[in-house]
C-alpha cells in the first residue's frame, strides 16, 4: 500500500526538521523578548521595533537592517572589528554624522526650563501626562532626524525609570536605519554627596563612594579598582555602557577648581589609579572572544582631559574664557601624560587601553612644536593627531569636550561656547578644523548640520572619496565602542534586574568602607580624638557667603546648620549651647574663589583677580607681574597682560574663619574639632593653633565622618596634595610641576605635605607611604 504524502505533512515535516535543529530559545520579557542562543550569545530585541530574528546554523541573529539577510556586522560571532568595518562601510554620510555627534546632558524626565530642559508634546514635563520614562520630544528629533547615537544621561527619577527608558530609546533607535543602539553615557554619578546633580539622580539607590581625589586619599589602587567594578556593574544595569571618567588629569595647579575631580598631583599615584580605575570599569566578568578581551558587563572609559588640564595658568578653569590657557613655566608637559601612557594605556586587564579620550578645552600655551597654534586642544592637530595618534599609537575614539564648537560670552565669565583659539571661526568650520585634527566626536552638540556642512567642506578642499574614508575611520571607532560592550547583541534591560543590581548591600557596603579609608586625620592635639559616643556636641551654624555658581548664575547668602543634625544626634547628643557642651565640630570647606571679576573690568582694570586658597582676604603682592598667556580676539583684544598683582580677593569660605575663632571663645577651653570638606589645598595656619583636632574629607556620608570622630573606625587616609604654608607659596609655584610647595608645619611640628596623615597612634608610616614616598 503507497503511502500518500500531503503538501500540508510535507510542510510540518520541515518545520519540525528545523525546529530540531534551532538551538534557541525565546522568553518575553515586558516591552522586549530575550533570547538565549545554545552555546552563544543572548539577545535582546522589541517586538515593536520591527526587527525579525533569523535562523543561521540553528543560531538566533538579528535582522537590524531589515533586508533579509545575515549581515557580517549582524553576526556575532565575527570579531568585533571585522563587523564594524562592514556596517561602517553600509552606512550614509547623514547616519555616519549623526554617529560623531554627543548629546547634550538629559536629564529624565527632561527638565520643565533651563539648561537642561525639554518639553513633551510641546508641554513641560508636569503639564504633558507624560510618564517619567517617556522619551521628549527633544530626544525623539535629535535619534531620529540628526541620527545622533551617543547619549549623555544625568539625573533619572530612580534606577527602575531608567532602565524603562533605556528600553524606550533602544527600541526608537532599533526600528530605524541600521539598528544602530544607542551607548548611552554618564559622568560620574557615585558621590556620597546627595545634592550633586549626578547622584541625586539615582535616588539615592545607587552605592556611595568618595570623590576621586578621596580614592586617592586611600593610597590604595585595589579599592580603586573594585569601585570601577561595582560601578560598572551598577552603571549597565541603568543602560549607561560609557564612563566619561575617570578625570586623570594631573592636579599641579592647587588653584584649579577641579581638583577635587583628579587622583591628585603625583604623577605615580595617579597613574597608578587611572590604571585601576579603567581596568575595573572595562574588565567584564566574563569575556567574550569575538569582543576581543571585552564583555557584554563591561563600560567603556572616556578618560579625561589630554593633554592634561591641570596647568591652568592662575588656577582660573578653561570653562570659561578667563582660564582658556594651560601654561608650562616648569617644561613639564611630558610628566602631565604619565597617567595616559603608563596608566590608561597600559591596563592589566584584556582591554588593553581605554575605550576613549576626551582633550580638555584649554589651549596648551606653545607647546605645539610643529604647526605653531595656539588652539583648544580639541582643535590641534598636532595635540590630536601628530602626539596622541601618530606618536603615541592610540587608534580610540576622541571625543571633544562639551560645547568647544559653539560661540563663546559676551564677557569671559559667561558659561557658554567654548571655542578657545578658533573664536573668529564660524560654528561649521570649527566642527572642520576638529575633525581634520584627527577627533571623531563632538560633545555636547545635537545638531547634524554643522557636521554635514564640515563634510562638504573637506569635500571641496580634499574630493569625495578623501572624506567618505575619513568619516568612516571615525566610524569604525565607535562602532567598536558599541560593539564591544555587546549593545549590538542586547541592549534591553529588565527592570526587576536593574532594581537588584543598583544599590545591592555588598556594593553599598564596599562604598561606605572606601569612604572610611579615604577620610584623613589631619591634626589631633593630646589625642583630642576619639570622642566616644554619648557626649554633648556643638554644632555652629555655617553662613555661606552671596556668589555665582558654576554655570555663573548668583546664589544668596545662606545661613544654616552646615549638616543634618539628625545624623550627629545618632552619635551623640546636640546642644546649640556651647557652654553644655562636651566638645564642637565646627563644618567647613577648603576655599577658593573664580578668578574673574566683572566689577574690576568694568571699573578698568583686566578683570583679573587672585584666586584665594585662604579664609581671610587675600592680597597678591607677590604674584606674577606679567601673565603668562593672554588674547582674547573677541571679548578682550586689548588685554595682553591678565596679572592681578597686588588685587585683593575673596574666598567662598572667608565667613569660616570667623566661625572657627568665635566657637574656640565660646568653648572655654573644651576641644574643638574642625572637619572640611576639601576640594583643594588650603592654607591652615589662620586657625591650626586654635583647634584641637582637624579632619579631612573628600565628600563622604557623614556617618563616615562620626565613625572615625567616635573613635568606631581608625582612621587611615593619607593626603594626596600639599598643603601650602601660605599663599606666597603657592604664588611662586609652577603650574604645572608637582610637589613644589612649602607645606605648612603645624603647632606640634607635623608637615601636611603629600602623604601625610595620622592614625591613633600618630603619624602614619606604612608600605603605602613607603611605595609613594617623595624621597624617592
Amino acid at each position: 500500500m503507497k503511502t500518500q504524502i500531503t503538501f500540508a505533512s510535507l510542510m510540518l515535516l520541515l518545520a519540525t526538521q528545523v525546529e530540531a535543529q534551532k538551538k534557541w530559545s525565546e522568553t518575553p520579557k515586558g516591552s522586549f523578548n530575550r533570547i538565549e542562543n545554545t552555546g552563544g550569545q543572548t539577545l535582546g530585541y522589541s517586538p515593536k521595533s520591527g526587527v525579525k530574528i533569523m535562523t543561521v546554523d540553528g543560531l538566533a541573529f538579528k535582522d537590524l537592517n531589515k533586508n533579509g539577510k545575515l549581515d557580517r556586522y549582524e553576526d556575532w560571532r565575527l570579531p568585533v572589528a571585522e563587523r564594524a568595518k562592514d556596517l561602517a562601510s553600509q552606512m550614509t554620510v547623514e547616519q555616519i554624522a549623526g554617529l560623531m555627534l554627543y548629546s547634550r546632558h538629559q536629564s529624565v524626565p527632561a527638565q520643565a526650563g533651563g539648561y537642561f530642559g525639554g518639553t513633551y508634546n510641546g508641554k513641560s514635563f508636569p503639564e504633558s501626562g507624560a510618564k517619567a520614562h517617556d522619551l521628549s520630544d527633544q530626544q525623539k528629533n535629535f535619534l531620529t532626524t540628526d541620527n545622533l547615537r551617543h547619549v549623555l544621561m544625568t539625573s533619572v527619577e530612580n534606577p527602575t525609570v531608567s532602565a524603562l527608558w533605556n528600553n524606550n530609546v533602544q527600541e526608537l533607535v532599533e526600528s530605524i536605519g541600521m539598528g544602530i543602539p544607542a551607548n548611552n553615557s554618564s559622568d560620574p554619578r557615585h558621590g556620597a554627596n546627595k545634592d550633586s546633580e549626578y547622584n541625586a539622580g539615582s535616588g539615592g539607590a545607587i552605592s556611595q563612594w568618595p570623590e576621586e581625589l578621596g580614592l586617592a586619599a586611600t593610597f590604595d589602587p585595589a579599592i580603586t579598582e573594585q569601585f570601577g567594578t561595582i560601578a560598572a556593574r551598577e552603571y549597565r544595569a541603568l543602560g549607561i555602557a560609557t564612563a566619561l571618567s575617570p578625570q586623570i588629569d594631573l592636579a599641579t595647579e592647587p588653584r584649579w577648581n577641579r581638583f577635587v575631580g583628579t587622583f591628585g598631583e603625583d604623577p605615580k599615584l595617579a597613574t597608578d589609579m587611572s590604571r585601576a580605575y579603567v581596568d575595573g570599569f572595562q574588565s567584564s566578568p566574563k569575556t567574550i572572544a569575538a569582543y576581543e578581551g571585552w564583555g557584554n558587563q563591561s563600560v567603556n572609559a572616556m578618560i579625561k582631559h589630554w593633554p592634561s588640564g591641570g596647568p591652568e595658568e592662575g588656577g582660573r578653569d578653561g570653562h570659561f574664557a578667563y582660564g582658556k590657557f594651560a601654561v608650562y613655566p616648569g617644561n613639564n608637559f611630558e610628566m602631565h601624560l604619565q597617567p595616559f601612557l603608563d596608566g590608561a594605556f597600559k591596563l592589566n586587564g584584556g582591554t588593553k587601553k581605554a575605550s576613549a579620550v576626551m582633550p580638555y578645552y584649554t589651549i596648551s600655551y606653545n607647546q605645539d612644536k610643529k604647526y605653531g597654534e595656539n588652539v583648544g586642544n580639541g582643535f590641534s592637530k598636532y595635540i590630536i593627531t601628530d602626539l596622541l595618534r601618530d606618536k603615541y599609537g592610540y587608534d580610540g575614539v576622541v571625543c571633544t569636550d562639551w560645547l568647544i564648537t559653539g560661540d563663546e560670552g559676551k564677557t569671559p565669565d559667561v558659561f557658554a561656547g567654548k571655542s578657545w583659539g578658533t573664536e573668529k571661526m564660524t560654528i561649521a568650520e570649527r566642527h572642520y578644523k576638529v575633525m581634520m585634527a584627527g577627533v571623531d566626536q563632538f560633545g555636547g552638540n545635537n545638531d547634524i548640520k554643522p557636521v554635514l556642512e564640515a563634510y562638504q567642506m573637506g569635500v571641496k578642499e580634499h574630493g569625495e572619496a578623501f572624506m567618505r574614508n575619513r568619516f568612516e575611520k571615525s566610524a569604525v571607532r565607535l562602532l567598536l565602542n558599541i560593539f564591544r560592550v555587546g549593545l549590538f547583541e542586547n541592549a534591553y534591560l529588565d527592570p526587576e534586574e536593574t532594581k537588584a543590581i543598583v544599590g545591592k548591600p555588598e556594593f553599598m557596603k564596599a562604598g561606605y568602607d572606601a569612604q572610611l579609608k579615604s577620610i584623613v586625620l589631619i591634626k589631633n592635639q593630646n589625642k583630642t580624638l576619639p570622642i566616644a559616643n554619648g557626649k554633648t556636641v556643638y554644632v555652629p551654624k555655617r553662613t555661606t557667603p552671596p556668589g555665582v555658581n558654576f554655570f555663573g548664575m548668583p546664589t544668596p547668602e545662606k545661613t544654616e546648620y552646615p549638616v543634618n543634625l539628625d545624623l550627629i544626634k545618632k552619635y551623640y547628643n546636640v546642644t546649640d549651647d556651647p557652654t553644655k557642651a562636651d566638645f564642637a565640630i565646627v563644618f567647613i570647606k577648603s576655599p577658593v574663589s573664580n578668578g574673574y571679576s566683572r566689577s574690576d573690568r568694568e571699573a578698568g582694570g583686566n578683570g583679573y583677580v587672585p584666586i584665594s586658597l585662604q579664609l581671610k582676604d587675600y592680597t597678591a603682592t607677590e604674584a606674577r607681574a606679567q601673565s603668562i598667556a593672554a588674547g582674547d580676539p573677541v571679548i578682550d583684544p586689548t588685554i595682553t597682560n591678565r596679572s592681578y598683582l597686588n588685587k585683593t580677593s575673596k574666598s567662598n569660605s572667608y565667613p569660616d574663619l570667623n566661625t572657627i575663632l568665635d566657637t574656640k571663645k565660646a568653648m572655654n577651653g573644651k576641644p574643638v574639632v574642625v572637619a572640611i570638606t576639601v576640594s583643594n589645598p588650603m592654607v591652615f595656619g589662620e586657625f591650626e593653633k586654635e583647634v584641637d583636632a582637624i579632619v579631612g574629607e573628600f565628600g563622604v556620608q557623614m556617618e563616615a565622618l562620626l565613625d572615625i570622630v567616635s573613635g568606631k573606625t581608625e582612621p587611615s587616609g593619607l593626603l594626596p596634595l600639599q598643603m601650602p604654608m601660605d599663599m606666597t607659596t603657592v604664588e611662586k609655584q609652577l603650574e604645572d610641576v608637582p610637589h613644589d610647595m612649602i607645606p605648612y608645619r603645624d603647632s606640634n611640628g607635623n608637615v601636611y605635605d603629600f602623604g601625610f596623615g595620622l592614625n591613633w597612634k600618630g603619624v602614619i608610616k606604612d608600605a603605602r607611604t613607603e611605595k609613594y614616598s617623595l624621597k624617592k
